[in-house]
């Protein structure tokens, strides 16, 4: 297993082996998921994309070097299709109801949720609080169905992303769908949107003419959000202009999990051709940013940032979106 070096601290950093809190259940059997459900059906509405050449990675200052994204190279991906929007509550709600599955989250008894959303009862049952990621509780109850505790609920957020999903519980729902979870060099590609070496999915301007493009954090992190962007939380997968391509909150919103193992060397080590890091690390690579991501702190809302977390860890702020080949 290849050792990774620490990494600049990150919103999203919190993941399960931080803490010894031993699952309530021991890994159960599921159903079998293989070809129960199509993503037609599921109306993911799928973008095909041509393949082909562009740059990945950057080169510039603004990026962590430690999280290995540069240096720049050309890549080529092979055609495919990948879902406009990441998968929604409503999606993942079918796929229960379908197969009875049930998420980490849940044979846990707990998830990691940001501070501001846990309501006054539910503070009284913070079973813990990681090291060096304060700003993450330990919430027993917390699922995907009820992202901030027992007593919330996503039946007003049908249309956004679902959160609390391991890797492992992506994997279990493309599986059902047939469907796959983007290498990070697809993901790119497609975030990118036919724009070369840009900073965002949209150019090189956070705000161009002064408009939200994506859903970050707006203020000063981790204590107070302005929601400027219209959103404390999560918002809903198709909230903001899609790019080029016609996909929608590649930056911000949620962290995207992808199908790579995680390696800072990512760029060093694998193939110009339809690359994919498969050596096991520990952790799995994600993208994307999400709604806690700040300039001051994680920027990592841009297209090239990447991150990672172990493919057991669940949060209130990273989902994933789907492909076909």
């Amino acid at each position: 297993m290849e050792q990774l070096p620490l990494q600049q601290p990150a919103c999203c950093a919190a993941k399960r082996t931080d803490l010894q809190l031993n699952p309530l259940s021991e890994q159960q059997e599921q159903p079998d998921l293989t070809g129960a459900a199509s993503a037609i059906d599921l109306d993911h509405k799928m973008i095909a994309l041509p393949g082909g050449e562009f740059s990945m990675g950057t080169d510039a200052q603004e990026g962590f070097p430690a999280d290995g994204e540069g240096p720049i190279r050309t890549v080529r991906v092979d055609p495919f299709s990948i879902s406009a929007y990441a998968v929604t509550n409503a999606q993942f709600q079918k796929f229960v109801e379908d197969t009875g599955y049930v998420t980490e989250a849940e044979r846990f008894g707990w998830t990691f949720v940001f501070h501001l959303f846990v309501s006054e009862a539910t503070k009284q049952d913070v079973a813990s609080v990681p090291q060096g990621t304060p700003w993450w509780y330990v919430v027993k109850g917390a699922c995907w169905a009820r992202p901030e505790g027992p007593d919330s609920s996503v039946a007003d957020r049908m249309d956004h992303p679902v959160v609390h999903v391991s890797w492992n519980d992506a994997e279990a729902y493309c599986k059902w769908s047939g469907t796959r979870l983007p290498t990070e060099a697809e993901w790119e590609y497609a975030a990118r949107g036919g724009l070369e070496r840009k900073t965002y999915p949209w150019g090189d301007l956070l705000k161009p003419d002064g408009q939200h493009r994506c859903n970050i954090w707006q203020g000063k992190f981790p204590v107070k959000n302005n929601a400027s962007d219209g959103y404390a939380g999560t918002a809903p997968v198709d909230a903001y202009e899609p790019n080029g391509y016609g996909l929608y909150n590649v930056s911000g919103n949620v962290w995207e999990w992808c199908a790579d193992w995680f390696s800072p060397g990512y760029h060093r080590t694998t193939a110009q051709e339809n690359p994919r890091f498969e050596q096991e690390t520990g952790r799995r690579s994600m993208r994307g940013g999400s709604y806690l991501c700040h300039r001051s702190y994680c920027n990592r809302y841009r297209v090239a940032a990447r991150s990672s977390n172990t493919p057991d860890s669940s949060s209130g702020n990273c989902g994933f979106r789907v492909v076909q080949a």
